[in-house]
C-alpha cells in the first residue's frame, strides 16, 4: 500500500495536486477539509464542533480529527493506498497515524510537501473566495491567522517525516502541470 501525506499551507494546492496524484496513482484522497465541510454543510455535531474552530482561524482538536480520520479509512477494504491532505497536521496526528498505520502493517511512504511563498498563499486564497465561495478564505485577518497558525503549529509535522527520511520538498510556484510533473516523479522514485 503507498501511503502519502500531501503537505502544505492554506492555498499550496493540495487539493489541485490530490486530483493529479489519484489519477496518476489510483490512491484514495482523504482530506480532511473536505470531510470537515461534509460534516458542516449537513450541519452534524462534528460539523458544528469542527465549524467553532474553523471559523477562527484554529485547527480542529487532535483527538477529533484522529478519530474521524480512522473512520474514513477503514471504509475501504483493500485500497492501492492513501493521499492524506490536510492531515497530520501536528505531532501528535503524526504520530497516531503512524500507530493506526502500523496496526494494519502499513506506514506512510513519504510526505509531499508543496512550498509556496506567503504573498502568492494569500493571493490564491483570496481568488478561491471569489471563485469558490469558500467564506474561510474571504476575510484577510481569517487567512493571516490560518497562515500563522500553519507556520506555529503545522509546519513542525514536517520535521517528523524529515527525521524519518521521509520528507520530499516540492516547488508549489509554477504552472499545475510542472508540479505535477515533479509530484509524479517524486513519488515514482519514492515507490523504487
Amino acid at each position: 500500500m503507498l501511503n502519502l501525506v500531501l503537505f502544505g499551507p492554506p492555498g499550496a494546492g493540495k487539493g489541485t495536486q490530490s486530483s493529479n496524484i489519484i489519477k496518476e496513482f489510483g490512491l484514495i484522497h482523504l482530506s480532511t477539509g473536505d470531510i470537515f465541510r461534509a460534516n458542516i454543510g449537513n450541519s452534524t455535531d462534528l460539523g458544528k464542533l469542527a465549524k467553532s474552530y474553523i471559523d477562527k482561524g484554529q485547527l480542529v482538536p487532535d483527538e477529533v480529527t484522529i478519530e474521524m480520520l480512522k473512520s474514513e479509512v477503514n471504509k475501504f477494504d483493500d485500497p492501492k493506498g492513501f493521499i492524506f491532505d490536510g492531515f497530520p497536521r501536528t505531532k501528535v496526528q503524526a504520530e497516531a497515524l503512524d500507530e493506526f498505520l502500523a496496526e494494519k502493517n502499513s506506514k506512510i511512504a513519504g510526505m509531499i510537501a508543496l512550498e509556496v511563498p506567503e504573498d502568492e498563499l494569500k493571493e490564491r486564497l483570496r481568488k478561491r473566495a471569489i471563485n469558490s465561495g469558500r467564506t474561510d478564505d474571504a476575510d484577510p485577518k481569517i487567512i493571516a491567522n490560518r497562515i500563522d497558525v500553519y507556520n506555529k503549529e503545522t509546519a513542525p509535522v514536517k520535521v517528523f517525516y524529515k527525521q524519518q527520511d521521509k520528507l520530499h520538498l516540492i516547488n508549489g510556484k509554477g504552472s499545475i502541470e510542472e508540479i505535477t510533473k515533479a509530484i509524479v516523479k517524486t513519488i515514482n522514485a519514492i515507490k523504487d
